[in-house]
């Protein structure tokens, strides 16, 4: 297998689909899909894992002439030798197991630094988020359903739904835990004017 980073393997996927697409059209298709659980290449990553792409063999581009008045734009297709390449990424490639970067855990991690409401405050956002997420998963999801070659990239959207909704629980029962610690530590308070 050649040594491309995972990224270029995800944009290769993305032309795997059979479609001709501009790196504008390849930005879209990523936001509405890889960003759910891997994340979403700049446009400046985009063309450079292209250029890096069509270097391999693996895509091709052209120029599409545009309507009066605008730049022709290019567009890549992946080539049967690229098709090949990440079929055999695909089936064989170890998976790396997912790692865990949680902003929101961390100040948890942090809490004897914080407020008590500064905490309740990072997570309420992240329960936020998290539901704002679930709710984009969701209608991507019924976007997707129409689409036959789509069935794959449909069920990434039903796992990241599901894995939002897990995440705005947890902030949930966080919140919850914050309240029985700050309970717990008012009952266990010394009474005013008595000893520790």
């Amino acid at each position: 297998m050649p040594g491309l980073p995972a990224t270029s393997w995800a944009v290769l996927g993305l032309l795997s689909y059979g479609e001709e697409l501009s790196g504008y059209d390849l930005k879209k298709w990523s936001d509405w899909s890889l960003r759910f659980f891997y994340w979403s290449p700049s446009f400046s990553q985009i063309y450079g894992e292209l250029k890096r792409l069509e270097k391999a063999g693996f895509a091709t581009s052209r120029m599409v002439a545009q309507e009066t008045g605008t730049r022709d734009k290019r567009v890549y297709r992946i080539t049967d030798e690229g098709m090949t390449a990440v079929r055999t990424w695909a089936r064989t490639a170890p998976v790396d197991p997912p790692v865990l970067k949680h902003g929101p855990m961390l100040r948890l991690w942090l809490g004897h630094l914080l407020e008590p409401e500064q905490m309740r405050e990072v997570l309420g956002k992240h329960r936020e988020f998290a539901e704002s997420m679930r709710r984009r998963a969701e209608a991507d999801v019924s976007g997707a359903e129409s689409e036959e070659a789509w069935k794959y990239p449909m069920l990434t959207l039903k796992w990241a739904e599901r894995y939002y909704a897990s995440e705005r629980d947890l902030a949930d029962a966080m919140l919850a835990d914050i309240e029985e610690l700050e309970a717990r530590g008012r009952s266990e308070a010394p009474e005013p004017g008595t000893r520790p």
